[in-house]
């Protein structure tokens, strides 16, 4: 089976050492609220805030002609995403879902949205979004922080309810009463967003792990008994599945750092690049290839990649060390390869 959120393959061993009856778990995983892990134990997936604004403002524009309880929008990943609503009137109020993503600050976090008939249709920012201030990211200085992808959903939502309802167009407003309080606890002041949060959203859906980022990293290597030193994002992803029982620790480029903090049971897991890198650094040299992906993808079991893995074994120290490709599957197992 496919999840299709991230388009992995789950083994059909994982799903069925799940508790939940089967009926149950296809249907939630077809709908792309949970991820099965390796064990068969669930993580619950929630919305992103673009979803979520984008529901809040479809919600706001239906609730002109009557009272709405519940709506369903569309996601980047094809899936529509659907929630509980209290709308009347043109004025809309959404929670944001929980899900398990440990830290997920806005988790619960209220959006408001205001709509208005008007000929043709417009959606503003209002109170605890942020505003961009400075250049260099996805937006443009001076407006507001709502990213180019969560954008489009809302307002294809918000296009949705206007074709449904008949009508020419609205003027929509989406609100977050809280939004500058939460804001204090999120990096949007050293990277240049004042005012409130940012609307994000690649996928629609909170994918439920956390990356581990900033100071903790060194807290967390150094008091789990369990713990995977990743180097990517997709890593920490596969890492969390393959690996449920372990504390999982994205470090990027500095897997030495990371193995000299680190005590108990160790695995090294992620894409070959980084790790294969790591281990040899001259694994590209005369080898005719500009990257350690395109090196296993042409010579899977040739000697070149074979020799960088017993290399990064070595120079392991005792960790496991398994590479995964970008399907999640594992390719190289140091356990295995004793």
């Amino acid at each position: 089976m496919i999840d299709p959120v991230n388009n992995t393959k789950i083994p059909d061993e994982w799903i069925e050492r799940a508790s939940i009856p089967r009926e149950e778990l296809i249907e939630s995983i077809k709908n792309g609220m949970i991820v099965v892990l390796s064990d068969g134990s669930i993580l619950k997936r929630g919305y992103t805030t673009g979803t979520t604004a984008a529901i809040a403002a479809k919600a706001a524009v239906l609730s002109l002609r009557k009272d709405i309880d519940s709506v369903t929008v569309p996601t980047p990943v094809g899936l529509r995403a659907r929630m509980e609503v209290d709308a009347h009137h043109g004025h809309s109020v959404v929670s944001k879902l929980n899900n398990d993503h440990e830290s997920d600050i806005t988790r619960g976090i209220e959006f408001e949205a205001y709509a208005m008939e008007s000929d043709e249709t417009s959606i503003f920012a209002g109170e605890g979004i942020g505003t961009v201030i400075q250049d260099g990211l996805q937006i443009k200085k001076g407006n507001p922080a709502i990213n180019p992808r969560p954008m489009q959903q809302i307002q294809d939502s918000v296009c949705e309810a206007v074709e449904e309802l008949g009508i020419n167009g609205v003027r929509v407003k989406i609100s977050l009463p809280r939004g500058a309080d939460v804001a204090r606890n999120t990096l949007n002041d050293r990277i240049g967003i004042t005012g409130g949060i940012s609307i994000l959203g690649s996928t629609g859906f909170v994918e439920p792990w956390s990356d581990h980022l900033g100071e903790m990293k060194e807290d967390l290597l150094k008091t789990a008994s369990k713990v995977v030193i990743t180097t990517g994002r997709i890593g920490v992803r596969y890492s969390t599945m393959l690996f449920p029982d372990h504390t999982v620790v994205l470090f990027g480029s500095r897997i030495s750092e990371g193995l000299e903090v680190a005590t108990g049971d160790v695995i090294i897991c992620g894409l070959p690049g980084l790790i294969l890198k790591w281990g040899d650094p001259d694994i590209l040299t005369g080898s005719g290839y500009s990257t350690v992906s395109e090196l296993v993808e042409k010579e899977p079991e040739g000697t070149r990649l074979q020799e960088a893995f017993e290399k990064t074994i070595k120079k392991a120290e005792g960790a496991r060390v398994v590479i995964v490709n970008r399907e999640g599957e594992i390719i190289k197992d140091s356990e295995g390869d004793k």
